[in-house]
């Protein structure tokens, strides 16, 4: 279902198609390597991840499951630079990403990282369209003249064409969903991280969810997807379990 996007400009980054750009090398896109993470408490330290070895390899979904507070959120944030590790090495696009500092992380993220939430975070006082062309502002991606047509594009992808003058506040759950995903895809990244995607979906909008990220990774898409939903996990090519801070168990269909 997944139509690769065509514009006249220049574009760096990975398409749908999987093609890596030049400088990505290894057959991993993320690698986490002894991976530790303490956090500071009242009650002294505590340690989210206890050492976490994990390899991820371009054009693969990945399912991440495990109970509340067991280090899932921890673990996404540690390759998706929104926090660093207290020990080991996190390298995510041949990038070692700790060493970078907060603006060289915010341009990498912007061309490198689509994040998919479960409370969608649309700006409530920009149209589903503006909200789309978020992502290309911000990074500098494609021409001007180019934003709008791929953020409708994109729309059009989601089934949201006919919602992009819209304000999110009027959006059902799914809608706001599905053009969170729009938003995350903007500047065709070659990682999609879904953060419980479907966590506030009832079973039908949920359905389109996940069809739509199994189409992505079939057109060559890295998807990394946390939920705590066992049997949309157990439909995902390779699931990993976090408990207590390990990865506990692995399978791969």
């Amino acid at each position: 279902m997944w139509r690769k996007w065509r514009h006249n400009g220049a574009h760096r980054g990975v398409g749908v198609n999987g093609a890596a750009p030049l400088g990505l090398t290894s057959r991993a896109i993320i690698d986490l390597r002894d991976v530790v993470k303490v956090y500071a408490t009242p009650a002294g330290p505590f340690t989210a991840l206890k050492g976490i070895n994990l390899t991820v390899d371009r054009g693969e979904f990945l399912a991440v499951v495990g109970k509340s507070g067991s280090g899932k959120s921890t673990l996404i944030n540690m390759f998706t630079g929104i926090d660093h590790p207290t020990a080991g090495e996190v390298i995510v696009a041949d990038t070692p990403i700790r060493h970078l500092d907060e603006g060289k992380m915010a341009e990498w993220r912007g061309r490198t990282m689509g994040i998919v939430f479960q409370f969608f975070q649309l700006l409530p006082t920009l149209t589903v369209v503006e909200n789309v062309m978020i992502p290309m502002d911000l990074a500098g991606m494609y021409g001007l003249s180019e934003r709008h047509d791929r953020a409708m594009y994109l729309l059009e992808q989601m089934g949201m064409a006919d919602d992009a003058n819209k304000f999110p506040a009027v959006l059902s759950t799914g809608q706001a969903q599905r053009a969170a995903i729009a938003r995350a895809l903007a500047n065709d990244p070659p990682i999609l991280v879904a953060d419980e995607p479907t966590g506030n979906l009832d079973t039908r909008n949920a359905e389109i969810v996940f069809e739509l990220f199994a189409s992505l990774a079939a057109a060559g898409k890295t998807i990394v997807m946390v939920t705590h939903d066992d049997e949309l996990a157990q439909r995902v090519p390779r699931t990993v379990t976090i408990a207590d801070g390990l990865i506990v168990d692995e399978v791969r269909r």
